[in-house]
C-alpha cells in the first residue's frame, strides 16, 4: 500500500509531441519534478530535452499506455511511491480518428472511445483520488471544441471527447469540496502533426496553404465555420491556458471549460 504524502510534482500524459510536449515545457520549470506520460517512446526524447533545459529538476518518462487502466494504475503507483501525490496532473494524451458517422467501423468506434474517453476518465479519476486524500491539487483534462460541435468525419472523435468533457466536469464538482480543482481546456485546431496529418498538402514545416485556407476559412459544405482571429494555434497556446488554470490566479475556478480556438465554435 502506498503511502499518502504532500509532494510537488507535475504529470503530463500525451508527452511525446504536439500539446502535450508544449505543456511539459511550459509547465517543467515550475516543479522540483515532471513526469511525462505517453505510450510513444519519444516521450523519452522529450524528457532529455526538458531535462537539459531546466537545471535541478528531477525529469522522468514512462511509455505509458492511457487506455489500459492496469498501466495506468501502475504508473500513478510508481509515482506516488516516489514523489508522492503529484501537485498537478495535466491529461493531453489523445487520438484524433476521423471518419463519418454512416461508416465508422466497430474497431475505429473501440479504439477512439479507448483513447480519448477511457483514458481520460482513468487518469483523472486516479488523479483525483490521491488529491481528495491530501486535500488539494489541480488537475487539467485536454478536450476539444469537437465535443460541443458536431463535425462531419468526426463523429467517433467528438463523441468520445464529450464523453470526457460530461465525465470530467462531473468529478470537479464532487471533488471540490475537498480542496480539488478539476478544469478543462478544449483547443479548436492547433499545429500539430495530428492535424497536418488530415489535411493532403500539409508538409513536416506547417500546415500547406489549401489546409490552412480551409481552417480559416472554413467549409460550408461540411458547415464548419472559419476561425475569427484568422490564426491557427500553436500548441504554446494551449500550453498557456493549462497554465493559468492549475495557477493560483485561478484559484477560484473550477469545472470550467476554456475554448482555446479563435472563436470557432463561438464560445458555444
Amino acid at each position: 500500500m502506498v503511502t499518502k504524502q504532500w509532494g510537488e510534482g507535475v504529470i503530463v500524459t500525451g508527452a511525446a509531441g504536439g500539446i502535450g510536449a508544449a505543456i511539459a515545457a511550459e509547465l517543467a520549470g515550475d516543479s522540483p519534478n515532471i513526469s511525462l506520460w505517453d505510450r510513444d517512446a519519444r516521450v523519452h526524447e522529450v524528457a532529455d530535452r526538458i531535462g537539459r533545459q531546466h537545471e535541478g529538476i528531477v525529469v522522468s518518462s514512462a511509455e505509458v499506455d492511457v487506455s489500459d487502466a492496469t498501466a495506468v494504475a501502475e504508473a500513478f503507483d510508481k509515482e506516488l511511491a516516489e514523489h508522492g501525490t503529484p501537485r498537478v496532473v495535466v491529461h493531453a494524451a489523445g487520438a484524433m480518428i476521423g471518419g463519418s458517422a454512416l461508416d465508422t467501423t466497430a474497431q475505429e468506434w473501440q479504439q477512439c472511445v479507448a483513447v480519448n474517453a477511457n483514458g481520460a476518465v482513468y487518469v483523472a479519476q486516479r488523479a483525483a483520488r490521491e488529491m481528495v486524500a491530501v486535500r488539494r491539487g489541480s488537475i487539467v483534462v485536454v478536450s476539444s471544441n469537437s465535443a460541443t460541435v458536431p463535425r462531419v468525419n468526426l463523429a467517433a472523435y467528438g463523441a468520445a471527447k464529450a464523453a470526457a468533457t460530461a465525465f470530467t466536469r462531473s468529478l470537479a464538482l464532487q471533488v471540490a469540496p475537498h480542496g480539488v480543482r478539476v478544469n478543462l481546456v478544449s483547443p479548436g485546431s492547433t499545429d500539430t502533426p495530428m492535424l497536418r496529418g488530415m489535411y493532403a498538402d500539409s508538409g513536416a514545416a506547417g500546415l500547406g496553404e489549401a489546409g490552412r485556407a480551409s481552417l480559416l476559412d472554413g467549409d460550408p459544405e461540411n458547415y464548419r465555420l472559419g476561425i475569427p482571429l484568422r490564426r491557427i494555434a500553436d500548441p504554446a497556446d494551449i500550453a498557456a491556458a493549462v497554465r493559468f488554470l492549475i495557477s493560483d490566479a485561478a484559484r477560484h475556478i473550477t469545472m470550467h471549460d476554456l475554448r482555446v480556438d479563435g472563436g470557432a465554435t463561438l464560445d458555444m
